[in-house]
């Protein structure tokens, strides 16, 4: 079940082999070479474990325990079928298909008819390489297209934010936040991918570099959930502890959303390194990959459970009051509430890989596009769709056609619609909310109040 736990689990143990064409004679004759201590070192645990189980007693007709060749075989009851997952000794064997050996009635292992040998099928080990090559190959550029994307429209999004100071308010400094955590997760992703995930040379020497950019990956991932939790933490403590409290401390904010990740991080890479410590922690079948995922899906879990609170607690106002500003929280709740299943649905609605083929490859799809274009859906929900932001670049973009258009001749509509901009900046700079109010400084804000609600909705 470990193979759901990286974000490009599926398909790292196949990198190799879509990169191996355009390998060089050394690099070729290096792995040759890894292959081979690999088979000595198994045929040497075979023989001892063999040495070790000689004097237990058997019950019954079994065959022996025996190496092939490539695998160690225990005792198997005569009449029966051993089972064992394809080696990784070559790039073109799949490791999660199965080799089997017979034991047959007379308690002998299974003799191929045509050279009279004991024999083990290996036969579906290699079945579906050309399979399994395109497949490999169709994720990582899946990967790389999704993290384009991503990189691309947070890039955007956090120039708008940046750029128009109307828009500057404690939620859109969180905002910021997990832009950024998602943009530097899509960077080291990228890098990971293009120059260790897909270099077999660099993945036998095992250096600590690409150790390190494994942590970096596992951290920033970390980041990006948990920065989702202070989204719902800010509006919970916004909505249903005190509406009208003084201004919200980010410190405890950054030390959650960027500081807290480390911690499994490290224990991660600690116990790694001393229980499960393969080239470049490239592998995604370990179990401590669950020292990542368990702290994101409690903070997933989390999340869903104050946003499910704040609505509620808006719901109760609605009916009761029918309080204008709890149908606008509302907006920015409807938003946050959307995005904290589908930034999670990977770990928490398919926890587990199926083991049959086509399943598989479907999961693999699924669970790529769930991951990897996250940074574009986070900037699509929380910025292109944003109420605000539309209404920002709406005014502007008039009031630029209005500055270059025909308006030489007519100074004062410039003047009356440069004075319109203003009064909302400065209505802005008390109430802003994803369109939606929110109070900043609890104090101020209530002469804008009325003057709000008198407009047509400028936050919608």
């Amino acid at each position: 079940d470990g193979d759901t736990r990286l974000a490009f689990g599926p398909f790292l143990s196949l990198l190799a082999t879509a990169g191996a064409a355009a390998n060089h004679t050394e690099q070729t004759q290096l792995h040759q070479d890894v292959t081979r201590n690999k088979i000595i070192t198994a045929q040497f645990e075979c023989y001892q474990k063999i040495m070790k189980n000689a004097g237990r007693g058997r019950e019954g007709t079994m065959c022996n325990s025996t190496w092939d060749g490539w695998l160690c075989w225990d005792d198997e009851k005569a009449g029966s079928t051993s089972h064992q997952p394809c080696p990784d000794y070559y790039n073109d064997f799949d490791t999660s298909e199965m080799a089997t050996k017979i034991c047959t009635e007379s308690g002998h292992w299974f003799l191929h008819p045509e050279s009279n040998r004991t024999w083990s099928n290996y036969t579906r080990c290699n079945k579906h390489t050309i399979e399994s090559k395109m497949t490999a190959l169709n994720l990582l550029y899946l990967a790389l297209i999704g993290h384009g994307l991503s990189l691309a429209s947070l890039f955007i999004s956090l120039g708008i934010f940046f750029h128009f100071k109307s828009l500057s308010c404690q939620r859109i400094t969180l905002h910021k936040n997990l832009f950024f955590s998602f943009m530097l997760n899509s960077v080291i992703t990228i890098i990971w991918l293009t120059a260790v995930a897909n270099n077999q040379e660099l993945v036998q020497q095992n250096l600590t570099s690409c150790k390190v950019s494994m942590f970096l990956h596992l951290y920033l991932m970390g980041c990006n959930y948990f920065w989702m939790l202070c989204e719902g933490i800010y509006l919970h403590t916004l909505i249903v502890v005190a509406v009208f409290a003084e201004k919200q401390h980010l410190m405890w904010y950054y030390l959650l959303g960027w500081g807290f990740p480390l911690i499994p991080a490290l224990i991660h890479a600690v116990a790694r390194s001393y229980y499960y410590n393969d080239n470049c922690w490239i592998s995604s079948n370990t179990s401590l990959l669950y020292i990542i995922h368990g702290p994101i899906c409690a903070a997933l879990l989390v999340n869903l459970f104050f946003l499910l609170n704040i609505v509620r607690v808006l719901i109760t106002k609605l009916k009761v009051t029918h309080q204008t500003e709890s149908s606008l929280y509302m907006k920015a709740v409807r938003a946050t509430l959307i995005l904290v299943p589908l930034l999670g649905i990977q770990h928490v609605l398919l926890p587990y890989k199926p083991q049959e083929r086509q399943a598989a490859e479907i999961y693999d799809y699924v669970m790529n596009i769930s991951i990897h274009f996250q940074g574009l859906l986070v900037a699509t929900i929380f910025c292109f769709f944003n109420g605000e932001v539309q209404g920002v670049l709406k005014r502007h973009w008039n009031q630029h056609r209005i500055q270059f258009g025909s308006t030489l001749s007519h100074p004062d509509i410039l003047r009356s619609a440069s004075y319109t901009i203003s009064t909302i900046s400065e209505v802005h700079g008390c109430y802003s909310f994803d369109g939606h109010t929110e109070h900043l400084n609890g104090k101020g804000c209530y002469d804008t109040k009325t003057a709000i609600y008198r407009s047509e909705n400028p936050f919608a």
